[in-house]
């Protein structure tokens, strides 16, 4: 496959961003002539025309629309790395870009990401929360340098990523006190018909939730459904009901909160994963991140870093 030439590619781009060769031109401080040729040749390497001609103007042709869409992706990135090093110099530290899924707890984020402020190297830390599908696609794109996710990424995706299972644990039902000293004996039996917040439907952790509820007849009250977990933490330490976190929490919960252990169990898995487009994580920060999660989690996989290659 014959390598692509930037350079034309670059031609092709400003003349669809100008509107004209003429325009083009005079941006890039070129006969008309010369951008005319280098599109010709980025043509032939393409093997089909970018351009058609419409009256006095040109119109993109099918290809020269898809062309342009990557064309802009590419160009783009390259303004975003040299920004990065803008940032470098001025600010002297690593930049370090991660994606944290959304309905990740903000503790375990927190907990995940701390030592990467204790490295020799100072750390500039983005983080970035979205929805995972949104996240894995910057991913891809190298946007991103790890996405911290409570499940692995799936086999569908159209490009390689690794997961690396970070840590595991079980998860603990609290409440505020009062409302959690009366429930605590017969659980999990208690929990049924009690006011209960949960994360949204189709997320890992409701259905584990809602399989171990189901395999006990346990049917709670549910009086909320959340996507963000620090909205459900908010209305859970105002006493409006039961919630799930994972059991590595429980301690500064009950440290800092008004809030009371119902009961805990280890049948319902919490999994963190740092996913990433390398089998072997290079990135100083996300390695010490990986590392440091060994430390924390009472429970850890077994098997190596790298749980499997998915793509």
């Amino acid at each position: 496959m014959e390598w692509l030439n930037y350079h034309h590619l670059y031609y092709f781009w400003t003349v669809m961003r100008e509107g004209s060769i003429t325009a083009a031109g005079r941006r890039l401080h070129l006969v008309p002539a010369t951008v005319s040729s280098q599109i010709s040749r980025l043509e032939d390497s393409l093997g089909g025309r970018l351009f058609v001609r419409s009256g006095r103007g040109l119109e993109p042709t099918d290809l020269g629309r898809h062309v342009y869409r990557y064309a802009d992706e590419i160009f783009s990135i390259g303004r975003e790395l040299m920004a990065s090093l803008d940032n470098m110099a001025d600010s002297g530290r690593i930049p370090l870009r991660i994606g944290v899924e959304d309905v990740l707890p903000k503790m375990v984020v927190r907990m995940l990401l701390e030592p990467v402020f204790r490295l020799p190297e100072p750390v500039r830390l983005i983080c970035v929360e979205d929805k995972k599908e949104e996240l894995l696609a910057r991913l891809s794109l190298h946007r991103l340098d790890a996405v911290l996710s409570d499940s692995p990424a799936g086999r569908d995706l159209r490009v390689k990523v690794y997961n690396h299972l970070l840590g595991e644990c079980g998860v603990s039902f609290m409440a505020v006190a009062e409302m959690a000293a009366p429930l605590r004996q017969g659980f999990p039996a208690s929990l049924h018909g009690a006011p209960m917040l949960l994360p949204m439907e189709r997320t890992t952790l409701r259905g584990q939730l809602d399989q171990w509820f189901d395999s006990r007849a346990i049917v709670p009250e549910v009086i909320g459904e959340f996507s963000d977990s620090a909205l459900l933490k908010a209305f859970a330490l105002e006493g409006d009901g039961i919630f799930a976190l994972p059991l590595i929490l429980e301690e500064e919960f009950v440290k800092q909160y008004r809030v009371g252990v119902i009961g805990r169990t280890d049948e319902i898995r919490e999994r963190f994963y740092a996913i990433s487009v390398e089998r072997v994580i290079r990135h100083p920060a996300v390695t010490v991140i990986s590392e440091n999660a060994r430390r924390c989690f009472p429970v850890h996989s077994t098997g190596p870093g790298a749980s499997g290659r998915r793509g």
